[in-house]
């Protein structure tokens, strides 16, 4: 007798831990209940009816009760009784199955271990306590932007589980299974912040095999922005030879980090104006004359000297791209990018 209590258990298991169960209870107390109150009930009650019973049964079984059919004997009230014990015992493990598999779902996201199905977001790979929020605050700043956060096996939970854009996933960086939960394939943006640059490097080669081309990752090869913070800038050619895709950025600035993920290639223009002898340079001078708006500043030095003005400063401000018709007095430094230093006597 235990071993066929067992064996029964076995095959029972499938019933009890999934949706069949209760279902099962409420088709079968429909079932039963509609015959005994046929054969209770008078044939005067339309209770019985094809039309009529099974409306009753959801009311009575919810325990609603709209009283628009009811039993009239003694018998019938206690199939009713019937309905609204079965009906009780079936939603009770209805819903309490419906709350685990919410539970179990919720847990599995706040873990990093659910899948995920997303298209042209952000994915940051790494995750440094107070720098990582700071980065993510300004990564979702636009109201439009989806991002995950993938972070290595000792951050056991979602550390910003408030932020309902932001997603969480949890492994090593470097597999590729977990990198497919990130949906990093599909993404338009990833943006390696790890602990170290050869950790960086790592995980790089882990994102370049990740979006290879073949089939739909294919097509995120050739449009996925991919950023790297590195900390010893010398190193960049090293990413080159990962992916030409890759972009390498100055761990030390995490500004800088979020403006290259909004606006790729930005990193690289910001370099350039900041190196000596590049193709575009930032100098200033002040003007010897006034001028009736910023526009009028901007127009002589482009079409005099191909220069760009940036920002004008005052005794007591500093205006970068000032509007077109603000007055600049003379007087007023004036910071502009071009080829080389302007002489102050041609202006």
């Amino acid at each position: 007798m235990p071993l066929f209590i067992a064996r029964l258990r076995l095959l029972m298991r499938p019933l009890v831990t999934g949706w069949a169960l209760p279902l099962t209870i409420a088709l079968f107390v429909f079932a039963t209940s509609w015959l005994a109150m046929w054969l209770v009930e008078p044939s005067t009650n339309e209770i019985t009816k094809p039309q009529n019973y099974p409306w009753y049964f959801v009311v009575t079984a919810a325990t609603v009760g709209y009283g628009d059919f009811f039993p009239t004997s003694a018998a019938g009230h206690v199939v009713g009784a019937y309905v609204i014990v079965g009906g009780i015992v079936a939603l009770t493990m209805l819903f309490t199955h419906l709350v685990d598999k919410l539970s179990r779902a919720k847990g599995q996201r706040m873990r990093g271990l659910a899948e995920l199905e997303l298209t042209d977001h952000i994915v940051l790979l790494g995750y440094t306590e107070g720098r990582t929020e700071r980065l993510v605050a300004e990564l979702i700043a636009e109201p439009t932007v989806q991002l995950v956060l993938c972070a290595w096996d000792n951050v056991h939970e979602h550390p910003m589980p408030n932020e309902q854009r932001v997603l969480f996933v949890r492994g090593d960086l470097t597999d590729f299974a977990v990198l497919s939960r990130a949906c990093v394939p599909s993404a338009a943006i990833v943006l390696i912040d790890g602990r170290d640059d050869n950790e960086s490097l790592a995980i790089s080669v882990a994102v370049a095999h990740a979006s290879r081309p073949s089939g739909r990752r294919g097509a995120a090869e050739n449009r996925t922005h991919l950023i790297v913070a590195l900390r010893d800038m010398s190193r960049t050619s090293q990413f080159q030879y990962v992916s030409s895709r890759v972009q390498c950025v100055q761990w030390h600035v995490p500004n800088l980090l979020v403006e290259e993920a909004h606006d790729p290639g930005i990193s690289q223009v910001y370099a350039e104006l900041m190196t000596s002898g590049g193709s575009g340079n930032t100098y200033s001078f002040r003007l010897p004359r006034d001028y009736a708006g910023f526009g009028d500043v901007q127009t002589d030095l482009g079409r005099r000297f191909s220069a760009i003005a940036l920002a004008v400063r005052t005794d007591t401000d500093l205006v970068v791209s000032p509007p077109w018709d603000a007055p600049v007095p003379a007087g007023t430094t004036i910071y502009y990018v071009a080829a080389h230093r302007l002489d102050p006597a041609a202006i």
